[in-house]
């Protein structure tokens, strides 16, 4: 067996091995009993639906991962990629052509895979626990929308990288970095204006007094916004949610209409401090230039495993190419991915702090932490997670961690 194969499967055996084991770790923890720092947070019939929803999600998050690694073995172990690769190249001589069919095929077939799993998630576990609101309609056209999306903007930038690094040799990584950087600020700025519209319907936040409080706290916050709109959120979920975008004249803030529904206007007002305190702290543009380092790196290290012959070799292949390599690497990243990812983690961690702590500074700490109670009991979310398992999946402190800190 060749070594590359060796390293590749034993990066995927152990990676799963230890994802399952911070699950289990997460799931041991759930019980019937309100732990006492829910006290007032959660009630007794709440908590028993909440823990209800995080066991039924973490089983089917356990199948669907058994599922998925069991494919994943069986496909390395009997060297189907670099089978369906020599089977293309019957058929397709160009190099950047044949790129987009492997990988074009690869993700039809996974989705219709996964499919089934994804309908039981939103038909049957979303809609059992009440947060269900799409059709069957709608979700049918989020699909073929999301597929038809993905294989023209993902397929362009595809077809550059490929070409760049066919054609530019050893410094191809400098141009690729430059046109995904591109394409991520681009995206940054017209996100909320070209991608959301062809999913959800967005409108000006009618005048009102709601209107009114945001545009004055945002006067006395010195933020200056005009762009605030209203997400047809609850057409697919009741969950609620707010989110900021783009920079200079590009800045939006979008409310689901769930939010504006669930919470009062205080507390919308302090989620939106809390989104405001993540431009004033510059946290966005922190996230870009830590995105564009690590994009970087990444494709540097790419560049190192691009036409390698012992790398075809390992997954059943005969000719060294492009789409070969590309697979070899994202599971050899594995390990890096996750050091980089825990780093990453701490500092999201530590910036949404700095972001309550700048709604807090203008008093607004009790509608906050009001406000969140109120999201997270909505969407039952787990309050008690273990905590190596939020080391290492959580962007986010936990609720009870956000409230201490802004107690104090």
């Amino acid at each position: 067996m060749p070594i590359y194969l060796i390293v590749i499967l034993l990066i995927v055996i152990l990676d799963f091995i230890w994802s399952q084991y911070l699950s289990y770790r997460n799931r041991r923890k759930m019980s019937t009993e309100i732990p006492a720092q829910l006290d007032g947070i959660y009630n007794k019939e709440e908590y028993a639906k909440q823990q209800s929803y995080q066991q039924v999600n973490s089983r089917f998050s356990l199948y669907t991962s058994l599922f998925s690694f069991a494919i994943l073995i069986m496909v390395l172990s009997l060297g189907l990629f670099g089978w369906f690769d020599e089977f293309l190249r019957r058929y397709i001589s160009n190099e950047l052509l044949l790129t987009l069919a492997f990988f074009g095929i690869i993700y039809i077939m996974n989705e219709i895979i996964t499919l089934p799993f994804d309908y039981y998630a939103t038909f049957v576990i979303e809609e059992r626990f009440g947060f269900n609101k799409s059709t069957k309609k709608t979700f049918w056209f989020d699909q073929l929308k999301g597929l038809i999306l993905t294989a023209v903007l993902g397929g362009a930038i595809l077809a550059l990288i490929v070409w760049l690094y066919a054609t530019l040799g050893e410094y191809a990584w400098l141009y690729a970095w430059g046109v995904v950087t591109f394409f991520s600020l681009f995206m940054t700025l017209f996100y909320s204006n070209i991608i959301v519209p062809l999913f959800n319907k967005q409108t000006p936040l009618e005048a009102g007094d709601l209107r009114d409080a945001i545009e004055a706290f945002a006067e006395k916050a010195g933020f200056e916004i005009n762009n605030i709109y209203v997400m047809d959120a609850s057409k697919r979920s009741t969950k609620a949610n707010a989110y900021f975008t783009g920079f200079g004249a590009k800045k939006r803030i979008v409310l689901f209409d769930t939010l504006i529904n669930d919470l009062s206007m205080d507390e919308i007002v302090a989620v939106l401090a809390h989104e405001i305190g993540h431009y004033k702290k510059k946290h966005t543009l922190q996230g870009m230039v830590i995105s564009v380092c690590y994009t970087g790196v990444m494709l540097f290290l790419l560049s190192l495993f691009l036409n390698n012959q012992e790398i075809a070799l390992a997954l059943g292949g005969k000719t060294a190419s492009f789409h070969l390599g590309l697979i070899a690497f994202s599971v050899l990243f594995t390990p890096i991915s996750l050091l980089i990812g825990i780093f990453s983690s701490i500092h999201s961690r530590r910036n949404e702090y700095q972001a309550d702590a700048y709604a807090a500074g203008f008093g607004l700490s009790e509608s906050l932490i009001s406000g969140l109670k109120k999201l997270s009991v909505k969407s039952l979310s787990n309050l008690n997670p273990d905590s190596l398992y939020v080391f290492f999946h959580y962007s986010h402190p936990t609720l009870l961690q956000r409230i201490k800190a802004m107690e104090k």
